[in-house]
């Protein structure tokens, strides 16, 4: 053998391991990134209805309920039952959040209008959460799809049907993009307030790993998303919100952001030409407050932002 030849090998023999403990320890990297996104802080709730009951000394019947989404996989959330033939208002939370971040809000559209009230907890939240990870928008919005089937299943006292035929659906940057996937397939959906919703997955994706592994690096996001899919088996998408929006028909949207949402705000903003019946779409991005600080809103501010989403549901969806 040359000896040129055998200088070639010595030399990739000896760079292997190398190239092996660096392949290794990147694989070993990204597939902590995907845990580390997938899996956000869950800490106590904020309140619970217990805790609510006996703060305020009013005797809410909220109930905790399960049901099963399209994939087979169980839900879960809280359910506060209004009047018979009513609509249904379902309220999504944010990345990182829960449903224990809406209930204020929620209690107050059913004292104000009886609609029936649902707190679903996104897949990967909350205390102990049934499903263990987050998939980013890219199967919430079947999820939304399965909860709304399952307020089709609930009887008033008199065993007739509780909710009727028309349901609103509020959420917060995650919880807003879910909304938004489902009432592009489902015409039963009348009424979309989106809060600070995010333009797309990615997005999202992008700004969780950037505080996972406190670097914001555009290789290092690609490279995350690419294991992303490969975690999911091909299960991940990132159809963009505006594209969503495009599918919409009739129903009222209100956008609504405020600068604490920081990109986000801008993101809705643009959001309001994406949909096909302008007049039908409504913007507030100018709010003191968004749905990032429901948990520790109070004062006149809180009672604001709260007044504007429960007169809102009460316009339109009724």
């Amino acid at each position: 053998m040359p000896p040129r030849r055998r200088f070639g090998k010595r030399l990739i023999k000896s760079f292997l391991p190398i190239i092996l403990v660096i392949g290794l320890a990147l694989v070993g990297s990204l597939a902590f990134i995907v845990y580390c996104v997938t899996r956000p802080a869950r800490n106590p709730y904020v309140v619970t209805p217990e805790g609510f009951a006996r703060i305020s000394g009013r005797a809410l019947k909220v109930t905790d309920e399960t049901w099963t989404n399209r994939d087979g996989r169980r839900a879960r959330g809280w359910l506060l039952k209004g009047a018979e033939g009513t609509p249904a208002v379902v309220l999504l939370h944010r990345y990182g959040g829960d449903r224990s971040w809406l209930f204020n809000l929620g209690v107050k559209i059913n004292e104000t209008t009886n609609y029936t009230i649902l707190w679903p907890e996104l897949r990967g939240h909350g205390e102990n959460p049934l499903i263990g990870w987050t998939s980013f928008g890219a199967r919430e919005g079947d999820d939304v799809l399965a909860a709304l089937e399952f307020l089709k299943t609930l009887k008033s006292e008199n065993q007739n049907q509780l909710v009727g035929d028309s349901f609103g659906l509020y959420g917060v940057e995650l919880g807003a993009y879910s909304a938004l996937k489902a009432a592009s397939q489902d015409n039963r959906i009348k009424v979309l307030v989106l809060d600070s919703i995010v333009s797309s997955p990615d997005d999202l994706f992008n700004t969780a790993v950037s505080s996972c592994v406190a670097i914001d690096n555009s290789l290092v996001q690609s490279l995350s998303r690419t294991a992303m899919r490969i975690y999911m088996l091909g299960g991940y998408e990132s159809t963009p919100g505006c594209d969503l929006a495009r599918s919409v028909g009739d129903q009222r949207v209100l956008l609504l952001s405020g600068a604490e949402a920081g990109r986000l705000r801008d993101m809705t903003a643009s959001m309001q030409s994406c949909f096909p019946n302008q007049g039908n779409v409504q913007a507030r991005i100018d709010l003191p407050l968004s749905g990032f600080s429901l948990p520790s809103a109070t004062g006149e501010q809180g009672e604001a932002y709260d007044r504007v989403v429960i007169d809102f549901f009460d316009t339109y969806l009724r």
